[in-house]
C-alpha cells in the first residue's frame, strides 16, 4: 500500500530524530577545525625568579611566539615571563622570521624556570641578536640574564632593572650553597660566556645575591652600565631609582 506523502514526511522526520546522536544526515556538510596542540616542556628542578611590577604597554605585533611579539621583520619584543617552553618559542620565531636582529625588552618580569632561561640566553647570543631596553622598559629578575645575552646591549634613559637572588623549589637561595657549588658556578659560567671577565662575573653575581629573593634592588640604565658593558651612552638620570625599594 502506498503511504501518503505527508505521512511519509512524518515518518522520515521521526526516523531522523531516532537516529543515534553520532549519525549525521548525508545532506549536511561536516566542518572540521584543525587544532595544533602545543607541547608543554616540563623542566626537572630549577629555580624561579620574577618580580611583579605595574604592567607596561606592550605591542600587539604581527605574530606571537610564547612571550615574544614580532614587531616587524627585524625586531621582536619580550613582553612576559619566560618558562620551560620559551626556548622552543624563540627557536620557532627565528625560523619564521630569520632576519630578526633586535629583541626589545619591554615588560620582562623574569622567569619561572632558570635552567630554561639560561638556555634561552645562550640561544639569543648564538643568533647574534641585540637586546634593547627602551625608555619605560622594565627588565627584572631572571630577565636580566637575557638582557646580558645580547650581542649588543642598549638601555635608554628611563629603562629600569631589578635584581635579586634566585630561589629553588625547596626554598633554597644561593647563600645556602658553597660559593663553588655547581649551582652557583653555573651562573658564573653563563656570565663568562656573555663576555664578562671572571672578576666582573663574580662581582655581578654577588651583587644580585645580596638581595633576598623576596625583595629587589632597582637600578636605572646608568647604574646597570656600571656592572656590564652597554653599547649606547646612557645619560646619568637626574634622580636614581631607589635601590632599597622592596616588592612583596
Amino acid at each position: 500500500m502506498r503511504i501518503p506523502s505527508v505521512l511519509a514526511l512524518v515518518l522520515v522526520l521521526a526516523a531522523a530524530l531516532a537516529a543515534p546522536a553520532h549519525a549525521s544526515p548525508a545532506r549536511y556538510e561536516v566542518v572540521s577545525e584543525e587544532v595544533t596542540v602545543e607541547e608543554v616542556v616540563v623542566e626537572e628542578g630549577g629555580s624561579s625568579r620574577f618580580v611583579q611590577s605595574p604592567a607596561a604597554s606592550v605591542p600587539t605585533g604581527i605574530a606571537r611566539f610564547g612571550p615574544f611579539r614580532v614587531i616587524d621583520a627585524n625586531r621582536a619584543a619580550l613582553v612576559d615571563v619566560t618558562d620551560g617552553r620559551s626556548p622552543a618559542a624563540f627557536a620557532a620565531m627565528m625560523v619564521a622570521f630569520p632576519q630578526i636582529t633586535e629583541l626589545q625588552m619591554i615588560e620582562c618580569p623574569g622567569t619561572l624556570d632558570d635552567s630554561a632561561n639560561l638556555r634561552l640566553g645562550r640561544m639569543i647570543r648564538a643568533k647574534g641578536v641585540a637586546t634593547h631596553v627602551p625608555s619605560g622598559g622594565s627588565v627584572r629578575s631572571g630577565a636580566v640574564e637575557l638582557f646580558l645575552a645580547g650581542s649588543r646591549r642598549l638601555a635608554d634613559p628611563g629603562a629600569e632593572f631589578a635584581v635579586h637572588a634566585w630561589e629553588d623549589e625547596n626554598g633554597h637561595q644561593p647563600g645556602d650553597f658553597a660559593k663553588d657549588a655547581p649551582v652557583n658556578l653555573a651562573y658564573i659560567a653563563y656570565y663568562r660566556e656573555m663576555g664578562m671577565s671572571p672578576v666582573e662575573a663574580r662581582a655581578f653575581y654577588d651583587m644580585t645575591n645580596a638581595v633576598p629573593n623576596r625583595d629587589a634592588r632597582w637600578l636605572n640604565a646608568s647604574q646597570m652600565g656600571q656592572w656590564m658593558r652597554l653599547e649606547n651612552d646612557v645619560a646619568i638620570a637626574p634622580r636614581a631609582l631607589d635601590s632599597g625599594r622592596v616588592l612583596r
